[in-house]
């Protein structure tokens, strides 16, 4: 699928986008406790920049945690977004964020951060120059030393260890109550939508991307979570696109 199209599947999908992964919520939570201890020795002025935020999980936790930091959240999602900032209004912390509908190259202005998220998105992202480009963008857009967390769908396809973990997943998704045809739409697109690659691949594009070798501090299925940490050459190279 091509951005426009990826758009369109979360503008629909975002309705019922956090009831329908209500039942996964404890893979979420441990990842956010560990996100938090990540970014525990951030300033306490700390402005972060949560890229393909959707409807702001990450975003909710780390600003409960953390009453004094600010954050800039991007999303093309639309719809995604709305629930976002709705979420953000409703819990008292929207006076603390911006919200950025769009990608991460149209984000206005010459801020620099101190910390960014980027969960889940990246393998999106075919083309593995592409992505390691995407992973730049983040990088001209932290400090030097600024710090990323990101998630994506990781696995060696080609090995006996991708279908234990893959049928291990999916029936995960069953009792998460996702349909049979969802599920089976979900191993399609993981096979022709989706960049799963051999997290020693990922972590190659993420360092690729102008980051420091990244550290994996989280697993939980096929879902792994790197920290990575900006180079200082970073941000003098420009974009590469």
């Amino acid at each position: 699928m091509n951005q426009d199209e990826i758009k369109a599947l979360f503008d629909q999908q975002a309705s019922s986008y956090d009831a329908q992964w209500a039942k996964t919520l404890p893979i979420r939570s441990c990842l956010h406790m560990l996100l938090n201890a990540a970014f525990a020795e951030l300033p306490e002025s700390a402005h972060l920049l949560c890229v393909g935020v959707g409807t702001g999980a990450e975003l909710s936790h780390l600003a409960h945690n953390h009453p004094t930091w600010k954050f800039t959240a991007v999303e093309p999602s639309g719809a995604m977004l709305d629930i976002c900032r709705e979420q953000a209004e409703t819990e008292g912390f929207s006076g603390r964020c911006q919200f950025h509908e769009g990608y991460l190259e149209s984000l206005p202005g010459a801020q620099v951060f101190d910390a960014a998220t980027c969960l889940l998105v990246s393998q999106f992202i075919l083309d593995q120059q592409a992505r390691s480009d995407f992973f730049h963008q983040i990088a001209r857009r932290l400090k030097p030393g600024g710090l990323l967390a990101s998630s994506d769908l990781a696995s060696d396809v080609a090995s006996p260890e991708y279908e234990v973990l893959l049928r291990a997943w999916m029936n995960m998704m069953a009792q998460a109550d996702i349909t049979p045809e969802g599920i089976a739409r979900m191993r399609k697109a993981y096979a022709n939508d989706v960049g799963v690659l051999p997290p020693s691949k990922v972590a190659a594009i993420i360092e690729a991307g102008g980051f420091e070798p990244p550290v994996q501090f989280f697993q939980a299925g096929l879902i792994h979570a790197w920290l990575s940490k900006r180079t200082d050459s970073s941000a003098i190279h420009g974009s590469r696109r």
